[in-house]
């Protein structure tokens, strides 16, 4: 399903989220590293608020008409959602978790979904000065802040150039460093001879993307706004987030319940649905 999005200004979300990732990263090195817990126990920090309130009211300025479903923020209920076309999803730091353990696996998202697919993405890692976007049509793109943009197709390209005849056997399988369960392991299992790797937040689609990694089960929760913007960049390189187990239709945004079911991130030739 292909959307007219000629009025996306992509310039304008990357400026919005490269903004949103250095006050993220003033409070990580900063004497305001404090943290709070939300009354599901999760974990909130002050990087989280400024991130959120900065992006939030940077798109209401430049898109008011469009929605916004965000982590940080009291959401609409289903009857008022159902009748949206456009909307944002923001997770405006996502891996809090490794946030608080300061490894610098986290990062900042911000996705929008038409009628439920996925269609545009800009997500930064913060510590490492990086940023990928992706706007459908458009392509998927990465650059070093400093640095010129790179396409994520060559950057794929260069990786399966560099494997041709070399020593790495079986696939390269991705799990998330706080969310590994028994379920996940099983899958695992069923896949043979695998080289494991562990990284946290949405790191590990972009991983995928890039083709540092060939599959990357999900078989705990997370929501909606975890995994569009990374879904949108993927799509755009010819990756798939495959609902799970059937493995034959991807996941879809702004349902009724905003948490997405278990999921299998792959491209096709990987493993067959």
């Amino acid at each position: 399903m292909n959307v007219d999005l000629s009025w996306l200004n992509h310039d304008s979300i990357i400026e919005i989220i490269e903004t949103a990732s250095q006050l993220i990263l003033q409070v990580y090195i900063g004497d305001d590293f404090y943290v709070n817990y939300k009354d599901d126990k999760s974990p909130l920090t002050l990087a989280d608020r400024k991130a959120n309130d900065h992006i939030c009211s940077q798109l209401k300025i430049l898109y008011p008409w469009i929605p916004i479903i965000s982590e940080e923020n009291k959401n609409a209920d289903y009857e008022e959602r159902k009748k949206y076309s456009f909307v944002w999803l923001i997770d405006p730091l996502d891996g809090t978790k490794e946030f608080i353990r300061k490894n610098g696996e986290f990062t900042c998202n911000i996705g929008l979904a038409y009628m439920g697919k996925p269609v545009a993405g800009f997500v930064t890692i913060p510590v490492k000065g990086l940023t990928y976007w992706s706007v459908q049509g458009r392509g998927a793109w990465c650059r070093e802040i400093g640095k010129n943009w790179i396409s994520l197709g060559e950057i794929r390209e260069g990786f399966s150039k560099k494997n041709v005849g070399g020593s790495r056997k079986g696939l390269r399988v991705i799990s998330s460093r706080s969310h590994l369960n028994q379920e996940t392991v099983e899958f695992i299992q069923t896949l043979g001879d695998c080289e494991l790797v562990n990284v946290g937040s949405s790191i590990k689609i972009l991983w995928i993307a890039e083709n540092l990694a060939d599959v990357y089960p999900r078989m705990t929760g997370c929501m909606e706004w975890d995994t569009c913007a990374t879904h949108a960049i993927l799509n755009e390189v010819g990756g798939k987030i495959w609902k799970y187990p059937e493995l034959n239709e991807e996941l879809v945004y702004n349902k009724e319940t905003l948490l997405n079911p278990h999921f299998v991130c792959k491209f096709n030739e990987v493993i067959t649905p």
